[in-house]
């Protein structure tokens, strides 16, 4: 496969991390094929929230530096406990990129760490769109620096550090995954 020539410098990254990436599973394997058809039929919006039948977002999960606890984000919208990250923004220049404006925006932590490239994707239906839409997350790990204070941001009713063998009860089974991955990472 090779990205659509109308895509942009953001859609062209997210094509090129799709197209390179080694899923660690089969249902991997079927949403990287999945998220890369969709960037093929939606060469100028596929990455932006604007686009209606879907779009690619970027997150992460931010581990502390001892790599034992994991920050999540009780979401304002979605009241539930979530990784952080979010919706491409037109200064984004690549989905790693995305993922780290986003988790520094909702942690209020600098100097979060990237680890390279994703470890998981998810394809959830969400509200951005009358009717609904699908989120296609990319999903990244973030290292906070030691001592790392994290500041709650109007994204969230609140912030938490959880121990990365104790969620809450209320985590879902992808956060889970991704929490059993990172760790991994």
């Amino acid at each position: 496969m090779t990205a659509p020539p109308a895509a942009g410098p953001l859609h062209a990254d997210a094509f090129a991390v799709l197209a390179s990436w080694a899923p660690p599973h089969p249902k991997d394997e079927r949403l990287r094929r999945e998220f890369l058809r969709h960037l093929e039929e939606h060469p100028a919006d596929g990455v932006w929230r604007a686009c209606a039948d879907g779009h690619i977002t970027a997150s992460a999960a931010v581990l502390d530096a001892s790599r034992s606890r994991v920050l999540l984000t009780l979401h304002s919208k979605v009241k539930a406990w979530l990784q952080l990250g979010g919706h491409c923004e037109p200064g984004d220049a690549t989905l790693a990129g995305a993922a780290l404006r986003e988790a520094t925006e909702e942690s209020g932590i600098p100097d979060l760490r990237p680890l390279p490239g994703p470890v998981q994707l998810d394809r959830h239906r969400v509200g951005c769109h009358p009717g609904g839409t699908w989120h296609l997350d990319v999903q990244y790990v973030m290292i906070a620096p030691e001592g790392a204070r994290h500041v709650v941001s109007d994204e969230s009713d609140d912030l938490a550090w959880f121990p990365v063998d104790a969620l809450p009860e209320s985590a879902d089974d992808p956060l889970r995954r991704l929490v059993a991955r990172a760790v991994r990472a």
